[in-house]
């Protein structure tokens, strides 16, 4: 019986100064999210299956709402000035450019799912950037007691001001990005 020796593992070392969008590249598929943020690297741990149960969902919804020429995609990277954000959902309004990262100015809608890793990350951080893009809606969605609880929010000025708290079976209308009928009861 022959045994091999384990192969060590890669190793790669931190740029000199900010970390760009090209190092991102350096990072394996293994389910954590690296995204960087004003030159700095932030990684996120892979998120449990009730977290993709809850993005399948909101995808799906936004997407049968969607008028034509509008996309919805899951972990679509943006990219506002030194920083290479990752949200859980992105709506690009038609006539997007279609580059890799995405142009703030194509994107009418971010969704962001928390959960206990990103929570202070998804509520502070996340919204700053995302505003100082011009992004003109940010959709959260947490954990609620029976069901998820969406809080959207609309840009107002540099900041995000609060516009719905639905949680529940029963549908409710928005008007942004496009008009939909939203029940985050039936996302878990």
């Amino acid at each position: 019986m022959t045994t091999q020796a384990a192969s060590p593992p890669v190793r790669w070392s931190a740029p000199e100064g900010a970390w760009t969008e090209p190092d991102l590249h350096l990072f394996p598929q293994d389910g954590h999210r690296y995204e960087i943020v004003d030159g700095s690297l932030h990684a996120s741990p892979p998120p449990p299956a009730s977290h993709e149960t809850i993005v399948a969902a909101v995808v799906a919804a936004l997407r049968a709402a969607a008028p034509p020429g509008w996309w919805v995609c899951d972990r679509l990277g943006v990219q506002i000035g030194s920083s290479n954000l990752v949200p859980d959902v992105t709506v690009l309004r038609p006539r997007s450019s279609g580059r890799v990262w995405s142009d703030p100015a194509d994107v009418a809608l971010i969704v962001e799912v928390e959960t206990a890793a990103t929570r202070r990350y998804d509520r502070i951080l996340k919204p700053t950037l995302y505003a100082e893009g011009g992004i003109g809606s940010y959709w959260r969605v947490e954990t609620g007691q029976t069901s998820p609880i969406l809080r959207t929010y609309l840009l107002g000025g540099a900041r995000y001001r609060a516009q719905h708290s639905i949680e529940g079976a029963e549908p409710v209308k928005l008007d942004a990005p496009y008009p939909i009928r939203i029940a985050p009861g039936g996302w878990a």
